[in-house]
């Protein structure tokens, strides 16, 4: 008998990122992180900035993902998301300069948009964790 797998799709505006059966699916929703497992039942959430794992095996997959939709089913998961990264492709520097700026805007919180400035840190800070985990398995 074949052993039961999830498709795993993660779309972005600029196309597929990764299209692969995978056996389980860790993802941030926006009510908090959830797994999912082959026979899952349907469910569609928003993602938040988060890291997103997929495991095959005893392999370990680790993306970034910034904002978007899941759509969840019991042999598939859909990810559409605004922008999403392997970790192998996160560039660890570039990250910790985002970082950097964005701070630096946070505290001229009068001349900027709070909201757009504290949004584009979270996003470098989620992309460097997302590197590090990679970096320490």
């Amino acid at each position: 008998m074949a052993e039961e797998r999830l498709l795993l799709e993660i779309v972005t505006p600029q196309g597929l990122v990764f299209s692969e059966e995978v056996d389980e699916v860790t993802a941030s929703g926006s009510e908090g992180e959830f797994g999912v497992l082959p026979g899952h039942v349907p469910f569609v959430t928003i993602l938040k900035i988060g890291m997103l794992t997929c495991k095959k095996g005893n392999e370990l997959k680790i993306f970034f993902v910034n904002w978007g939709y899941a759509e969840v089913g019991p042999d598939k998961v859909l990810i559409l998301a605004d922008s999403a990264e392997r970790s192998d492709e996160i560039d660890l520097e570039r990250a910790k300069a985002a970082m950097k700026r964005a701070e630096e805007r946070l505290k001229k919180a009068e001349e900027v948009d709070f909201k757009r400035a504290e949004t584009a840190l979270e996003r470098a800070v989620t992309r460097m964790q997302v590197a590090e985990v990679r970096r320490s398995k």
